[in-house]
């Protein structure tokens, strides 16, 4: 007979459930998603400036997003061992320590001007995000109730989108509006081997600075999360044994297994497209937008506009943490991914004719004229960034339902499907580089698709369990 017991193994169901947020918790959450989305939008505009220094393809700009996310892939589960060994917060911290390196290594990849340094700098920065969020992700979904863990993450994730919306402000006053005037890929190639490496050393100069604040901020950060203290949901008071991500191997030696539960299985299909959409779109929507037909930007001013596609983001978080503590997550998800699919149809099928509407921008120490295309498929696809708000937070929760003991596995393993990020922006950027950027969104559409039928299937799901049951016998 199966009967309700305490559970050791997956704070946040049974009798461990908490009746309230922590909200001291939360809060240390929401700093490190902020900072995560920052530094992961940031790569939106490195990708555009770079490809301009080195004169690269499409298809060899992804290997940026190549390298930043396979990361998450590669240290899923060296991340998982910290948790297991360490703790949240103490793992925490050593990936905001591990970030702050991979910003410092900008400074030698500006200096020799080299792709590969700034590569491996991206490689060192991935890995200690990919820390940070095997150890936050699940600890937000179980520092209070479960019923209320898809509007909680998505709350969290809200300040992931906020650092997403002003990344590209800060990138494009602190790097491309100081990079020197670009030269065509041809003139580029026709100077000598020592004029070629000065242009390029100039143009790398402009992340040094920022990326030097950068990391000084996370060692603050750092140095902060250390200071205080944080209550873990067994009590405690330094290891958390009973949540942790990265340990998913361990079940295969177990008759129940993470590969037994199919919805963590096609929740984990679902993460990685819906992060190689969402970053494939991100990457290259700075040059889709200056294509002649769709807006004709310039780098620095497309820039402004990727604000919206993030902001979308942000202000899509707020509102789903709000609508989903009374809409059942599987009909948002399915709305979302079908709207989104909607929005790229239009933009592929539309082209930008004429017209501009004219906006001041005066803040301090920037007064800026914006000249805003009348473009749908510029705005269509930029708007796409509100239906991709939801649908990590979304998709996360709905793969660890009702997963119990095996919560921590299937989290290592929805994060390591953040994989996504490295291979679908990659294939689009091939694409790219053969059929024209217009077209290239097909991709991106493809798993909007996926997610909308996951999201859809999800309708008829019933809602978490409150508590674990076991059979003694």
């Amino acid at each position: 007979m199966a009967v309700p017991v305490r559970n050791i193994s997956a704070p946040g169901y049974g009798d461990d459930q908490p009746i309230k947020t922590d909200m001291r918790a939360m809060s240390v959450a929401t700093s490190l998603f902020f900072m995560v989305g920052f530094l992961t939008c940031l790569n939106d505009i490195i990708i555009p400036h770079l490809k301009s220094i080195f004169a690269l393809g499409y298809g060899e700009a992804m290997s940026v997003q190549l390298a930043f996310f396979t990361s998450y892939f590669v240290f899923s589960y060296p991340g998982g061992a910290l948790v297991d060994k360490f703790g949240y917060k103490k793992t925490m911290v050593v990936g905001l320590l591990v970030m702050a390196c991979g910003a410092v290594g900008f400074i030698p990849a500006a200096h020799f001007a080299l792709f590969p340094i700034f590569l491996a700098a991206l490689i060192i920065l991935a890995a200690g995000m990919t820390i940070v969020q095997v150890a936050v992700n699940p600890y937000v979904t179980v520092i209070g109730p479960v019923g209320t863990a898809s509007s909680r993450l998505n709350l969290a994730q809200a300040f992931n989108s906020f650092g997403t919306f002003i990344a590209p402000l800060f990138g494009s006053v602190l790097i491309l509006g100081n990079a020197p005037a670009m030269i065509t890929p041809d003139r580029l190639r026709s100077m000598t081997e020592v004029a070629r490496q000065a242009y390029r050393a100039s143009q790398a100069s402009t992340v040094r600075l920022p990326y030097i604040g950068i990391a000084l901020t996370l060692v603050l950060l750092a140095l902060a999360l250390a200071a205080i203290k944080l209550k873990t949901t067994t009590g405690v008071s330094q290891h958390t044994q009973d949540f942790r991500p990265g340990a998913f191997a361990e079940a295969l030696s177990r008759p129940d297994s993470i590969w037994h539960h199919p919805w963590l299985l096609f929740g984990a299909v679902g993460i990685f497209v819906y992060v190689g959409a969402e970053v494939a779109i991100g990457s290259l929507l700075v040059n889709y937008m200056g294509l002649p037909q769709i807006a004709g930007l310039r780098e620095s001013t497309a820039a402004y506009f990727l604000m919206v596609y993030w902001g979308g983001a942000m202000v899509g978080r707020f509102i789903g943490s709000a609508v989903l503590q009374k809409v059942k997550t599987g009909i948002v998800l399915g709305a979302a991914g079908l709207c989104a699919l909607l929005l790229i149809v239009i933009s592929i099928k539309t082209t930008y004719t004429s017209g501009l509407w004219i906006q001041t921008i005066d803040l301090p120490h920037l007064h800026r004229t914006l000249y805003i295309p009348k473009s749908v498929p510029m705005f269509s696809m930029l708007a796409i960034g509100f239906c991709n708000s939801i649908m990590f937070p979304s998709i996360f929760t709905l793969g660890i339902q009702d997963l119990g003991p095996l919560t921590s596995k299937g989290s290592s393993l929805l994060i390591a499907a953040i994989v996504g990020g490295a291979l679908i922006p990659k294939a689009t950027g091939i694409l790219a580089d053969h059929s024209g950027l217009h077209p290239a969104f097909i991709i991106p559409a493809i798993c909007y698709v996926y997610i909308a039928c996951f999201g859809l299937a999800a309708i008829r799901r019933p809602v978490a369990s409150n508590g674990l049951l076991v059979d003694p016998t």
